[in-house]
């Protein structure tokens, strides 16, 4: 049986790098992985207040109840100005409250950065590794992902066209389903 693994997003955009990739990653995972995109853009910003005695905002509930039920989380994330994306950080937050009911906590998690540019995202996938980590999520540590020149592996619809990006992928997702099963 398939680890159910729900993926968040790191980017809005119509076009999005990283939505095509997570639709890939989809695709290559075959049986060992079932993998979800929960999304993550109609989150409205975490706000204490609004989780107290009345009913918490329908998007967080239904992000949370999402989240719950997986086996495990797969970030797939740009970079913004060296960090994750604004909406990424907002999910981790909306996630990990109220306290004690966090919905990340011993869940398996990887991370993949893309990008158009050179460094693959590197500044994203270690930033976002901080908070994982106090949110007591194990990261798996190798193999690393960080998706260089995106742009040139996709074609226009979005399908990865690079052979060696697409057995790369496969062989880091093996290694996440093997990182899921020691941590399940």
């Amino acid at each position: 049986m398939a680890y159910d693994v729900a993926v968040l997003v790191g980017s809005l955009r119509n076009g999005s790098f990283s939505r095509a990739v997570a639709e890939n990653l989809a695709t290559l995972a075959k049986d060992k992985l079932a993998l979800r995109i929960v999304e993550i853009g109609d989150l409205p910003l975490y706000n204490p207040d609004l989780d107290g005695d009345a009913p918490p905002p329908a998007p967080w509930t239904r992000f949370r109840n999402e989240v719950s039920r997986a086996d495990a989380v797969l970030f797939v994330t740009p970079e913004y100005n060296r960090s994750i994306p604004g909406l990424l950080k907002n999910a981790l937050d909306v996630g990990s409250r109220p306290y004690g009911q966090s919905v990340w906590q011993g869940k398996p998690t990887a991370i993949v950065s893309v990008s158009p540019g050179l460094l693959g995202a590197f500044g994203a996938n270690h930033h976002l590794r901080q908070p994982l980590v106090f949110l007591d999520m194990p990261v798996m540590q190798q193999p690393e992902a960080y998706v260089s020149k995106v742009g040139d592996l996709l074609d226009k619809g979005g399908k990865l066209t690079n052979e060696d990006t697409k057995g790369f992928l496969s062989n880091f997702l093996a290694a996440f389903a093997t990182w899921i099963g020691k941590h399940k």
